[in-house]
Formats: structure tokens, sequence, C-alpha cells
């Protein structure tokens, strides 16, 4: 298994599989800009053979001194790995592949002067809570986080 950073080529691939992968309408979150823009961090995980079996596509964000979260607390500056989305081919989930794309991405915040790495799932995807609890990350409901009536589970991991 193989991690390397994402090709034009992958993400279009992406594009193609993420529907089925997800098992629902998911080609919108793959947005270009994941890809054109902020794609220094996204990363693939190819099999032996050469079949793309995992995609990732996060990037850093800066937050600025005053910036304060949903709870009104204000936080300094600090520099935040966000996990935007991740897709495992189903024919090889529990191989260590998310595994591998969180290793990676977070190699890559801690290098980018990350402090923290954060993530976002909806309430009901269990797997994902299950996850990102196992690799040390804190979840917190937030309440209306996506808007009005749409709460999100937050995780977030300190890199220190």
């Amino acid at each position: 298994m193989e991690t390397r950073a994402l090709t034009k080529a992958d993400y279009d691939q992406i594009v193609r599989v993420i529907d089925r992968w997800w098992e629902g309408p998911s080609t919108a979150l793959a947005l270009p800009i994941f890809f054109y823009e902020l794609g220094s961090l996204a990363r693939v995980v190819e099999w032996d053979d050469g079949t793309m079996v995992g995609f990732m596509l996060g990037f850093v964000a800066d937050r600025p001194a005053g910036w304060s979260k949903s709870s009104g607390v204000p936080e300094s500056n600090a520099r935040v790995g966000y996990m935007h989305l991740i897709g495992i081919h189903p024919e090889y989930r529990r191989r260590g592949v998310a595994r591998a794309l969180y290793a990676a991405f977070e190699a890559s915040c801690r290098a980018a002067s990350c402090t923290v790495i954060k993530a976002i799932t909806t309430h009901g995807n269990d797997g994902s809570v299950r996850f990102h609890l196992a690799l040390g990350y804190t979840a917190s409901n937030v309440e209306d986080y996506a808007g009005p009536g749409r709460a999100r589970i937050v995780f977030e991991k300190p890199l220190t």
C-alpha cells in the first residue's frame, strides 16, 4: 500500500467513484477547489497492484486571533488541519487504508505548524465516531454547526 499526493487523474477518478463508494450522491462534496486551490495536502492510497483504494481531501486553515467557536471562547492564532473528505473503496475497508491517510495528513499538518486537526461528521455515522475516537480525537456535539437545526459531531486532535 502506497500513500502519495493527489494528481489531476486521481481527482477525476474520485468524482467518478465517490457516489458508489459512499453509497449515495456525494459528488458535490468533492468540489474542484479541493484539488486546484487546496489540494497540496490531499492524498490517495494505492494498493500494491496500483488500484486507488482510498483518498483524502484536506487542507490547512489559519484561525485569526479573536476568532471564536460556537462556544464563544476566543482563541489565539492557530493553524488548523481540516480533514474535509475521505473515501475508502468498499472492497478495501478495514485494511488500514484510512489510518494510512490520516497518518499522512497528520504528518503534513505537523510540517505545516498546525496546532490541531479537525474533522466533522453527521449524527448516526457511528463508524466515523468510533474511528476518530480510536485515533485520539475528542468528539463534541455542536448544535447548528452547519446551519439552523443541523448539528454535527466535531472531532479535534491537538498536535503537540
